[in-house]
């Protein structure tokens, strides 16, 4: 059994834990709300320690990362939880329900993406952060073997593990939900602060970031919210890849699927500020290629999760010669 890292023991004698927010309060046998972090023999025990729920290879685009070795394969793994209780939850199935795992310990998960021919590893489908214990020990070694290490995220993490894995990590995209902290209250019993102190932590570090931000009908789809996210994300890095995605009813929520029309007034918005811009779970024409922001060549053609690099040599622009934003 793998002893968690981000405890105390409190007065009363129970453990707290100190990896995320929530700082779950745990008496002997009782389990933390992201289901991998559980009271036994006295200690807080990380219980899903190599337990892998879902492991597949995938396009690097599905995660969503478009700027980050764009057309190749990464295999993608995931824990059974999560820390944030989201009513709209895509993968609810998983991260909201226990669910069968398979054991696969660092070594052997590095040793299938070598023989998968992978770019690297992404730790996703659920949170990867609540995985903490088995990310430092999985990281180091997959760099040690030349592979990349890849997070999807909700961002929902303290300050202090965050530094201690950051260096671990080549990329990462977070899913900001809103920029209201009633929306991460009342939809997903979460605090944007801390998302936003995530994101702007990983943009000081230099590490790759993408942003997901999926639009739901009604809750953070006004043109004034979609204006001040770009303005915050403006402020930090305008060659942050944005990726809108349009949201249909799921678990707990059955708000109306996301009106083209929102997605476009969306996209408009982002472009005036930010050079990448997406649109995601949806087709609409435009919103997928990657234009060069100096000349508009074609730097990137996608279709679906056909990939090609058709405008990049060296690193720049093969038309204008301008540098471009991508780990090739």
């Amino acid at each position: 059994m793998k002893e968690a890292k981000y405890h105390k023991k409190l007065p009363d004698g129970q453990i707290k834990c100190l990896l995320c927010p929530v700082g779950c309060k745990l008496k002997e046998g009782e389990e933390g709300v992201c289901m991998g972090r559980k009271v036994i023999d006295d200690k807080l025990i990380a219980t899903n320690y190599a337990q892998v729920v879902s492991a597949h290879v995938d396009p690097i685009e599905k995660k969503p990362l478009y700027h980050f070795h764009p057309g190749e394969l990464i295999l993608s793994v995931g824990p059974n939880g999560c820390n944030m209780f989201c009513r709209h939850c895509q993968n609810w199935s998983i991260s909201q329900q226990k669910q069968r795992t398979m054991t696969m310990m660092p070594e052997e998960l590095v040793s299938l993406a070598e023989k998968e021919n992978s770019t690297g590893i992404a730790y996703t489908y659920a949170e990867p952060f609540i995985w903490f214990d088995y990310l430092m020990d999985v990281c180091p070694m997959a760099h040690e073997k030349g592979l990349t290490n890849v997070l999807v995220s909700n961002g929902y993490i303290h300050l202090k593990p965050l530094e201690e894995l950051l260096p671990h990590i080549d990329a990462i995209n977070v899913d900001v939900k809103s920029m209201r902290d009633e929306f991460y209250k009342d939809v997903c019993e979460g605090r944007f602060r801390v998302v936003k102190n995530t994101v702007e932590r990983i943009v000081r570090a230099g590490k790759h970031i993408e942003i997901t931000y999926l639009i739901i009908t009604d809750i953070n789809d006004s043109e004034a919210e979609i204006k001040e996210f770009i303005d915050w994300l403006a402020g930090l890095d305008n060659t942050i890849p944005i990726h809108f995605s349009r949201y249909f009813p799921s678990y707990k929520m059955n708000k109306p699927t996301t009106p083209i029309k929102t997605l476009n007034m969306a996209h408009a918005v982002a472009k005036n500020k930010m050079k990448y811009v997406y649109v995601g779970n949806t087709y609409i024409e435009g919103t997928s290629d990657t234009l060069c922001p100096e000349c508009n060549n074609t730097l990137v053609n996608r279709s679906g999760y056909f990939t090609r690099v058709v405008g990049i040599e060296d690193g720049k622009c093969s038309k204008c010669k301008s540098k471009v934003d991508f780990v090739l």
